[in-house]
């Protein structure tokens, strides 16, 4: 019973929006099957939210407190994430940013003018993990002479890492699979992300 209480939890988010003529969102369903395997062998228990289903807010937000490690597994349409993972990060953290579960303010106060933007994120014990998909290749990052103007990756999704580093959240290293729609051998790609997850949990 003792090791049931004392597993470590995991929320994985399932980012995809259905958009007619998008795809059947085989890549993103088995990346998060994968995940979910990966973890439940280490020992976590593991909740899986699907953004493109219906969900209550107010659970979600239980669901990350309640959490060790978010996962976040989203394609990118037209350099963000979908619409709909938008807006279930705006109701699910506009909660906890209202209240103060996640974090107290923006960390600035009258009385501490020290005190920064961005510090009031109280959930320091918790970690996060972004992996994404992208019709990119892996060379249109990290090379100013390409379209993405020499950013990498993660500053790529910076507006997704700074929403859970507001709330205090700490980044495990990130993942992304290229080339979605021209790619038609994805079993490297898959060994690559599977290994990536085993090493970072």
């Amino acid at each position: 019973m003792s090791k049931n209480i004392n597993r470590k939890k995991a929320l994985v988010i399932n980012g995809y929006e259905v958009f007619e003529g998008v795809g059947q969102n085989r890549l993103n369903n088995s990346l998060v099957a994968y995940t979910k395997e990966i973890l439940e062998n280490k020992g976590y228990e593991v909740s899986i939210t699907e953004i493109n289903k219906e969900y209550n807010a107010m659970a979600e937000h239980d669901k990350i407190l309640a959490a060790d490690v978010v996962f976040v597994q989203s394609p990118i349409y037209w350099f963000g994430v979908p619409g709909a993972f938008k807006s279930y990060i705006d109701r699910v953290f506009l909660i906890g940013y209202g209240s103060g579960s996640m974090s107290k303010g923006d960390g600035r106060t009258r009385e501490d003018e020290s005190k920064k933007y961005g510090s009031g994120g109280i959930l320091k014990d918790k970690k996060y993990m972004i992996s994404t998909t992208w019709n990119a290749p892996e060379s249109a990052f990290n090379d100013k002479k390409e379209f993405i103007e020499g950013l990498t990756l993660d500053e790529a999704t910076l507006t997704l890492h700074k929403t859970f580093q507001f709330c205090g959240l700490e980044k495990l290293p990130s993942f992304a699979v290229y080339d979605v729609f021209k790619e038609k051998d994805r079993t490297q790609d898959i060994q690559k992300f599977k290994n990536h997850i085993s090493e970072n949990f």
